[in-house]
């Protein structure tokens, strides 16, 4: 283990995937949802598939064990991707960024209901205050003069893609228990390509070069940086690199003021801080019970 090393992984990873957030918001107003989807999807495959070649992986990469769950999982992560994509064109990306921190409260309540995981007034408060963060985030979008607008689609088109994503990691949860963690990389990014596929009816465009660069671009760095975020955890623990998740709202605003003239409320920024506290409290709680698990495991029972 080398928690350094995992921590720059992750601190990188999130630099590529704000950077591909932008790429795709740039894009927005060119290209329908779906394509920007299948770049994303399309263009990150070479990238995992030469990862897995090199780390020796590509044959178990190849191999689903329960094809079933993958196309489950892909078309759980392709509606999270396609909402997010969506928000983007409606929404300043830090706003986007701050609302998307819903994610890992909504795991953490999924879990409670789909896998049995016991919730504690612990946990659950912390959930409370992340959810009270993103109602801060919302405040400004609930009044009467913003509701119905495009911004009240995009907070639901966000929020939809938070929802998805923890459903994602709950299948997630349940697949690697049978299946590799390579095979799970490289099929998402496959079932993703050929669900993005099915929105061509409804209006995919020939975009214009610079258009298409910049698609391709979120592709590859989307790819790049998948790779990245899978590395760090072979070199720390999750509760070392996972509070660097929260990185991304800094960058966001940096990016957001910097390629599109967005200036952050302060709304956005109060809830930003509430949110990242109660996911901070929501690892570190995670980490406290994985070590008092490991302390029992050898004289726990299997169902323990």
């Amino acid at each position: 283990m080398s928690p350094l090393r995992g921590i720059a992984l992750k601190l990188t990873a999130v630099v590529l995937f704000t950077i591909m957030a932008s790429l795709i918001k740039a894009s927005s107003e060119y290209v329908p949802t779906g394509e920007a989807v299948f770049f994303r999807s399309f263009f990150a495959m070479p990238v995992i598939v030469a990862w897995l070649a090199m780390r020796g992986d590509l044959r178990s990469g190849l191999k689903a064990k329960n094809p079933l769950l993958h196309i489950w999982r892909g078309l759980i992560g392709v509606m999270a991707m396609g909402c997010g994509f969506a928000a983007l064109g409606l929404l300043p990306l830090p706003e986007v960024t701050a609302l998307g921190f819903a994610a890992p409260m909504m795991t953490v309540l999924l879990a409670a209901l789909m896998l049995g995981e016991r919730l504690r007034a612990f946990r659950l408060s912390a959930v409370g205050l992340g959810l009270l963060g993103v109602l801060i985030v919302l405040w400004p979008r609930l009044s009467l003069d913003e509701l119905g607008g495009s911004a009240t689609l995009g907070v639901a088109l966000v929020l939809t893609s938070a929802v998805m994503r923890a459903l994602a990691q709950i299948q997630i949860r349940k697949m690697v228990a049978v299946e590799e963690t390579s095979a799970i990389v490289f099929y998402f990014s496959l079932t993703a390509t050929v669900f993005s596929l099915a929105t061509i009816p409804f209006g995919w465009v020939w975009p214009a070069p610079e258009v298409v660069m910049m698609l391709v671009g979120a592709g590859l760095i989307g790819g790049i940086g998948q790779i990245f975020l899978t590395s760090a955890y072979r070199f720390a623990g999750a509760a070392v690199v996972a509070p660097f998740d929260y990185a991304s709202i800094l960058l966001a605003i940096l990016f957001g003021y910097w390629f599109f003239d967005e200036v952050p409320t302060a709304m956005v920024l109060i809830g930003s801080v509430v949110v990242v506290a109660a996911g901070g409290i929501i690892i570190w709680r995670e980490r406290q019970l994985g070590l008092q698990r490991g302390k029992a495991r050898p004289t726990m029972t299997p169902q323990g």
